[in-house]
């Protein structure tokens, strides 16, 4: 059995405009705007949260099953996720449009003009797990990570009509999911993934106290950013992680992807909460030292010298022991 993985498939084309949006903007004239910008660099990503989460644990050895909606352009990219440990056998193409696409623009000041385009991410609602289940001989664990809404909250009710075990991560949906439909997607999860604005935002549009979260799921992994990870217990166990010290921060695109990788591949490998989130937070801080949520490399030796001076060698030694490192 492996790890089925759910959610948003996606390429981000990231462009830079050498000047500032500002100078363009006449303030007089923003009901008619028409303004093109010739940007100086382009830079294609392979992301999506789906398929972020998958090349992470490909690369720590657990072979996860990707499922979820791609177009016809897919082939490409497919290759570079089979080539990094994922399996893309049950990925479902829709001919008829093009993969998720992120389209953005950046100026000098930071500011961000960009177009997502949902395409094949949008039926994702036409998808059953249990045809790539059944092949596979069973799911240790459904990760239903952030893409089409209907899609997640019809893969939640499949999880519970079968008694499939998974994990929750709203993420980037909350802000499109009102709270029946986030009671819906969570209710029964063995995990909740979050960031700690994103626990706040589902507490705010549930009306659930803190406690009354933990009666919906399993265990609760909140993440704060350099401040680590906290994991809380449906019996009240409460559990806190550093982070793993970046060398420099490059990009956060993806962090958080990673961290969810490293952490299920540590419990898929019978790691302990505590190992296996100092597993995610390694994962995190070679994400965040590096161009793009796909672009890292993993060097076991390396891993295990900054497992042990961030947590101790019995850390390491444990960590590495359950990843055959």
């Amino acid at each position: 059995m492996s790890i089925v993985v759910t959610g948003s498939i996606a390429t981000d084309h990231l462009m830079h405009f050498p000047g500032r949006f500002i100078d363009s903007l006449l303030p007089d004239q923003l009901h008619r705007v028409s303004l093109s910008f010739l940007v100086d660099d382009l830079v294609v990503r392979r992301g999506g949260v789906a398929a972020n989460i998958s090349f992470g644990l490909g690369l720590l050895g657990v072979r996860p099953v990707l499922l979820d909606a791609v177009g016809a352009d897919f082939a490409e990219y497919a290759g570079w996720l089979e080539r990094h440990g994922v399996d893309c056998s049950h990925v479902r193409t829709f001919p008829d449009v093009q993969t998720a696409r992120f389209v953005c623009t950046t100026d000098e000041d930071m500011n961000q003009i960009g177009s997502f385009y949902a395409g094949a991410m949008a039926r994702a609602r036409e998808i059953e797990l249990l045809p790539a289940v059944t092949a596979i001989g069973g799911a240790s664990l459904v990760m239903i990570s952030a893409g089409d809404p209907d899609g997640m909250l019809r893969h939640a009710d499949e999880c519970r009509t079968r008694a499939y075990d998974f994990a929750a991560d709203p993420s980037q949906q909350l802000a499109r999911m009102d709270g029946v439909d986030i009671a819906r997607l969570v209710g029964g999860a063995r995990l909740l993934f979050s960031n700690d604005y994103e626990l706040g935002l589902m507490q705010s549009k549930t009306g659930w106290t803190a406690e009354q979260v933990l009666r919906q799921v399993g265990v609760r992994i909140t993440t704060h950013g350099s401040r680590g990870v906290e994991i809380v217990a449906a019996d009240g166990s409460r559990l806190e992680v550093p982070v793993v010290p970046e060398k420099e921060k490059v990009d956060p695109t993806g962090v958080g992807d990673a961290f969810r990788a490293g952490f299920l591949a540590g419990r898929y490998r019978s790691l302990g909460m505590e190992r296996s989130a100092q597993l995610g937070s390694l994962m995190a801080t070679l994400v965040l030292e590096t161009h793009g949520p796909q672009e890292y490399r993993l060097d076991t030796a390396d891993a295990q010298q900054r497992l042990a001076g961030s947590y101790g060698p019995d850390a390491a030694q444990e960590i590495a022991a359950a990843l055959g490192w």
